[in-house]
């Protein structure tokens, strides 16, 4: 089983972890597309140093890879519609 399965008819958000469905509550609340750094100070995590947002970043690669969110070219990530 996925911890993050592919987003499908059949599957909503509630396939997700907790922690999988703030992240793209977030993303989606976001007035445009949102770096990971801004997403990082959303759930109050210490992105000043570098190393700190890449466990952040992989979970946000991990849900646009399976259909979640969309990444776009510049790193920034968006809401799928």
């Amino acid at each position: 089983m996925l911890l993050v399965p592919h987003r499908s008819d059949s599957v909503d958000e509630t396939a997700l972890s907790d922690d999988y469905r703030r992240i793209l509550a977030i993303v989606r609340a976001a007035s445009g597309p949102m770096q990971v750094r801004a997403v990082g100070e959303e759930l109050g995590l210490q992105v000043e140093v570098r190393e700190k947002p890449e466990p952040l970043r992989a979970k946000l690669v991990k849900l646009a890879d399976r259909g979640w969110l969309h990444k776009r070219r510049d790193g920034k990530f968006t809401a799928r519609l």
